[in-house]
């Protein structure tokens, strides 16, 4: 039996309008630490993935191992969208049963890209636990990444949940 014969693959460009985001293409990784009113505070290594496709938006894969190596904790899946120059929308789905849209600013200033997000939209399958919102703060200086992300859930307010300092692979 022969096998299939695989093309290479041609460099795309990225899309024009995801140009504003084109410094995030790549593998970042680094630690962070997590807490919430509801658990107990946690460390953990955290890796993303930026790609694009050649269309309006960058691919985005996310996953999430104790900081010890021992186990995966989290992972999250999804896009990233710049519909115009000042506005970026966030679209992902967890593995928990959450999926999650977020929009907000882009501002590109002093070297640094920044983006503010706020939930418009959270779904959950019947099993998921209850989240009410979403926030999350990015910042990306020359090969850093700096990010927070603030959460509503199972009664609790918006709070700071995950902080992490990632780092271009």
């Amino acid at each position: 039996m022969l096998s299939p014969v695989v093309a290479p693959q041609p460099s795309v460009a990225p899309h024009p309008d995801i140009a504003p985001l084109a410094a995030l293409l790549g593998t970042w990784r680094g630690p962070g630490h997590g807490e919430y009113p509801t658990i107990e505070s946690f460390d953990y290594v955290e890796e993303i993935k930026f790609g694009h496709l050649g269309r309006p938006f960058l691919t985005y894969r996310q996953r999430t191992r104790a900081a010890d190596g021992s186990r995966p904790m989290h992972a999250e899946t999804g896009y990233l969208r710049c519909p115009r120059p000042d506005h970026v929308e966030l679209i992902l789905a967890h593995p928990t049963g959450i999926t999650e849209i977020c929009e907000g600013s882009l501002t590109i200033a002093d070297g640094a890209l920044q983006m503010e997000f706020e939930s418009t939209s959270i779904g959950r399958s019947s099993t998921a636990k209850v989240v009410t919102a979403l926030g999350r703060s990015i910042v990306l200086t020359s090969d850093t990444i700096e990010y927070t992300l603030r959460m509503a859930a199972v009664g609790e307010p918006l709070t700071h949940h995950l902080a992490a300092t990632l780092h271009r692979v």
